[in-house]
């Protein structure tokens, strides 16, 4: 696996530490691939993501949010004793998966359909972090009680 020294962006980017030390766990994450999962956009500021959970229950599986930590885990009852494989190919193991989001996104429902959970997730920003226009006054113009007028 490559290191890949983030230090430079502390020193230029003021206030994305937090950004920095997600691009530094995700580089040391490891990735495996039980549940796979997709991640899709789905419309502007809409995304989703699918897990294969095939043979899991939705009383099974947890979805839980905490801070911008989404935490899939699922943990399979004991159902298999007294049966008898001659082999196993649909993993039942246990596991938990997270998923860093981004500021304002927000998770809008789960679905559990045909051995696949869909996480919807919304990104709302709030209306005073939203881009907005600022007037640009001339030099025969003034701010009167948040109007321009005329300057006399």
């Amino acid at each position: 696996m490559t290191n890949i020294d983030f230090s430079p962006l502390f020193r230029t980017m003021i206030g994305f530490d937090r950004l920095a030390s997600a691009m530094e766990s995700a580089s040391r994450a490891d990735a495996g691939g039980y549940p796979p999962y997709n991640v899709e956009v789905t419309g502007e500021d809409k995304y989703r993501i699918t897990m294969a959970v095939a043979g899991f229950r939705d009383s099974e599986l947890d979805v839980q949010v905490k801070d911008t930590i989404l935490t899939v885990t699922g943990q399979k009852q004991e159902e298999d004793k007294g049966r008898k494989f001659l082999y196993r190919g649909i993993a039942t193991r246990g596991f938990e998966r997270q998923f860093q989001l981004a500021d304002y996104v927000r998770v809008a429902g789960a679905e559990l359909r045909d051995g696949l959970l869909n996480i919807e997730l919304v990104r709302e920003v709030p209306e005073a972090m939203k881009p907005r226009r600022i007037e640009i006054r001339s030099d025969d113009q003034r701010v009167i009680e948040g109007r321009v007028e005329k300057a006399a």
